[in-house]
């Protein structure tokens, strides 16, 4: 269904009309401006991501600047990690991540460790909820702001380490289930938090649910029934769910089955997709579509290699609307702006829908 508009939409009308399935004035566009966005306000990575006054100041700098159409909350994978106990470490220059030298979790028997967080006495998570209020309260009239959550297994992935967890769910699965439980009833606590200051999605970071990294049969049974159950209470509560998940073969189909996204964020094809074409086939009236510039590539990329690429997947993905043009993950925060701006030029003229 068709519905341009000769008048300069919002960010919010045009990213709205877009996740209902039509067409908006032109499709909208946001390279994950994440970390980078600490330049515009001159913070080191540390401060940019532990004081929620300067990540607001930053993401609002970096949406003015450069016209971006969503807000994503996106510092780094830690912040839960970091209330449940695991000690971090805050690079200078780069996200912060666990001590992998210092794991919570140091074998089976340290799961029963992990029980439900009483979230108010959770300082990062806390403070990813004030970033919320104050971007909802800064530009939510005009653009969405999407809170952006690591789903429960990614977060046990970040007390124990990800190749441990493996052995683990041979020698005991029952124990990392529990601990998944426990942190996905943590999360339903959270994502009321978040959406108490009015965000307008919850965008849940599915990371294990690919090829890349673990079975579609294993997924489900260890991270699928209780991002289902998270999911549904975000939409229960009048929210939007989307996805973000950067996995080579992505699991579209099971995904879709249990959280019934409105959008998905991903970088590589899914796994029972062979071309773009038949993505947008299969799923593209069922979802909004996300991406999926790949920015390591991006930003080495000659100009007109970009401009290319980026043509290519407006050409295949923006009819009927359900699609937004962005990086399939986190844009390079060290890098240099040149490729983002091409980015969202291309969005701009190209993907307009009345050329």
């Amino acid at each position: 269904m068709s519905t341009r508009r000769s008048e300069e939409l919002t960010a919010l009308e045009r990213v709205a009309l877009t996740l209902q399935h039509k067409e908006a004035d032109r499709i909208p566009v946001y390279p994950l401006l994440n970390g980078i966005s600490r330049k515009l306000v001159n913070a080191s990575y540390k401060e940019w991501a532990l004081n929620a006054d300067v990540t607001a100041e930053a993401y609002c700098r970096v949406t003015e600047r450069f016209g971006l159409d969503v807000i994503v909350t996106l510092t780094d994978l830690s912040v839960e990690a970091g209330d449940f106990g695991q000690k971090l470490v805050f690079p200078e220059n780069e996200a912060a991540h666990p001590d992998f030298s210092q794991y919570l979790l140091q074998s089976v028997e340290d799961y029963a460790k992990v029980e439900p967080l009483d979230i108010k006495k959770g300082a990062r998570m806390m403070e990813h909820v004030k970033l919320c209020d104050k971007l909802v309260k800064a530009k939510g009239k005009e653009y969405p702001v999407v809170a952006f959550v690591f789903g429960p297994l990614g977060i046990l992935s970040m007390l124990r380490g990800q190749a441990n967890i493996f052995m683990d769910i041979l020698d005991d699965p029952d124990a990392v289930k529990r601990a998944v439980k426990a942190i996905n009833e943590t999360l339903k606590d959270y994502v009321n938090a978040l959406i108490s200051t009015g965000v307008n999605a919850i965008m849940i970071d599915t990371l294990f649910s690919s090829q890349s990294i673990m079975s579609k049969g294993m997924w489900k049974e260890f991270e699928g029934v209780y991002v289902k159950e998270l999911a549904q209470h975000i939409h229960d509560q009048g929210c939007m769910v989307m996805i973000h998940n950067c996995g080579n073969g992505i699991y579209f189909d099971v995904q879709i089955e249990a959280m019934k996204p409105e959008a998905i964020s991903f970088l590589h094809l899914p796994d029972d997709c062979r071309t773009r074409e038949e993505l947008k086939e299969k799923y593209g009236s069922i979802t909004t579509l996300i991406g999926h510039v790949d920015p390591t590539w991006v930003i080495n990329a000659p100009e007109e290699e970009i401009r290319r690429e980026c043509r290519a997947q407006i050409d295949v993905y923006k009819k009927d609307g359900g699609f937004i043009l962005a990086t399939g993950c986190e844009y390079p925060a060290n890098a240099d702006w040149r490729a983002a701006e091409i980015i969202i030029d291309e969005a701009k003229t190209y993907g307009r829908y009345d050329r």
